[in-house]
């Protein structure tokens, strides 16, 4: 088994069943930008528990994607990742997943506590922090959990609102990528004293503009268009059909318009048919491309290609690809739901409209289109929210958890 940054033994886990994998290569990215950066200061290992039943193979024969093979173990920029199973039935019973998932990693986190780890860091309440709380329990390690979004929805279902509840009190430390979230963990009991906002950053050295003209023609798009640009899962929750329904009251007012939706299908779904039946529906073949899923070294291209980023979200905690559109030059026009408008929060930055309006989208579409924005700046401030600020931050939270002093001189160049 290969060693994790070079030295023996493990000081944290990070415990995500969102994760990326070979097999799902962009899935929970950010959370892999985040913690791969604490990496470089502290010794970590990632735990990614797989839900799995018997059976669930047959399902794959008609739904592809479904809960793709993933390795037991890899190594990732030299970081050990495992992927243990846990039992997972579709269903009433996925309310079983939290326990599931616990009572199969613990024979492995039981080993890692051995090789040295002293904190779990969970992301999600449930059921990852549910199962981490669990873990933490039983083997006398304390928990951070991180909210990042899902908690909406969960709690309003009575069942894991009361687990949600459960899981901010035994936590040693709530991060949420939101005051919109802290205000959540609040609302369900959680201490104000152990809990605090991270929100996500942007690696401005992946995300940067590229000369449009060249990007343009990467995506067929002509150099005179109009164009707008969503990133995200094909799935309801992001919203691209809702786009899709303004776009002919746009196109009446800017002929040249273009839209190009980036992504793929995830765990949530895959719309991609019924997004290019709805296109052709509308009469708008030709005017909308599905370049499909892009790795993020490829992003700037289509970010770049584009002249307004717009994304009609149901649900978002922390969108980090707000910042990401920024840091290539572009405004944002998103939904007032969750950390949008705490990302969006100037003017000059973008435009923020009520979930379900359909003429404001369309209004702040047209505006955004119009409108001489000062890239320059959009680009400021996405360059304020790299990464550097969000990790020390961190730092400071687990090294005051476990009482550790800093051992920032063990990664130091030599």
């Amino acid at each position: 088994m290969a060693e994790a940054q070079g030295g023996s033994g493990v000081e944290l886990v990070v415990f995500s069943s969102l994760f990326p994998s070979a097999a799902r290569p962009g899935a929970g990215l950010f959370i892999r930008e985040r913690m791969f950066r604490v990496a470089q200061r502290r010794r970590l290992a990632v735990v990614s528990p797989q839900p799995w039943f018997p059976g669930q193979s047959l399902i794959r024969r008609v739904r592809p994607g479904y809960r793709p093979p993933v390795a037991a173990f890899e190594v990732q920029q030299g970081i050990d990742v495992y992927h243990p199973r846990f039992l997972s039935l579709p269903g009433l019973l996925r309310r079983l997943d939290g326990l599931s998932m616990a009572l199969a990693c613990l024979p492995l986190l039981r080993r890692l506590r051995r090789d040295g780890a002293k904190l779990i860091d969970a992301h999600f309440a449930y059921p990852d922090g549910d199962a981490a709380t669990r873990l933490g329990r039983w083997l006398g390690l304390p928990v951070t959990v991180t909210l990042r979004g899902t908690e909406v929805p969960h709690s309003r279902k009575p069942v894991l609102r009361r687990r949600l509840r459960r899981v901010l009190r035994d936590a040693a430390r709530v991060f949420s990528v939101s005051d919109s979230l802290r205000r959540l963990a609040l609302d369900l009991g959680a201490d104000p004293r152990k809990t605090e906002v991270v929100g996500n950053g942007v690696d401005v050295g992946v995300f940067h503009p590229v000369e449009r003209a060249a990007a343009r023609a990467r995506f067929g798009l002509p150099d005179d268009a109009r164009v707008l640009i969503s990133v995200g899962g094909l799935v309801e929750r992001k919203g691209m059909h809702r786009v899709l329904d303004c776009l002919p009251a746009l196109l009446s007012q800017c002929p040249n318009l273009h839209y190009l939706i980036v992504g793929g299908g995830s765990a949530e779904g895959d719309m991609r048919a019924a997004l290019e039946a709805q296109t052709v529906r509308l009469g708008l073949a030709g005017r909308v491309h599905f370049p499909g899923a892009l790795p993020p070294a490829e992003l700037k291209w289509a970010l770049s290609a584009a002249d307004v980023f717009v994304l009609a979200t149901r649900n978002e905690g922390w969108a980090n690809v707000f910042l990401e559109a920024m840091a290539c030059g572009l405004p944002v026009v998103t939904t007032d739901v969750g950390g949008n408008r705490e990302v969006v929060g100037s003017d000059d930055l973008g435009r923020i409209v009520p979930f379900g309006d359909a003429p404001a989208l369309t209004a702040a579409l047209a505006e955004s289109l119009r409108r001489d924005w000062d890239r320059e700046a959009i680009i400021g401030y996405a360059r304020r929210n790299q990464w550097d600020a969000r990790i020390e931050q961190l730092l400071r939270a687990f090294d005051t958890i476990v009482g550790t002093r800093s051992r920032d001189a063990e990664f130091a160049p030599r």
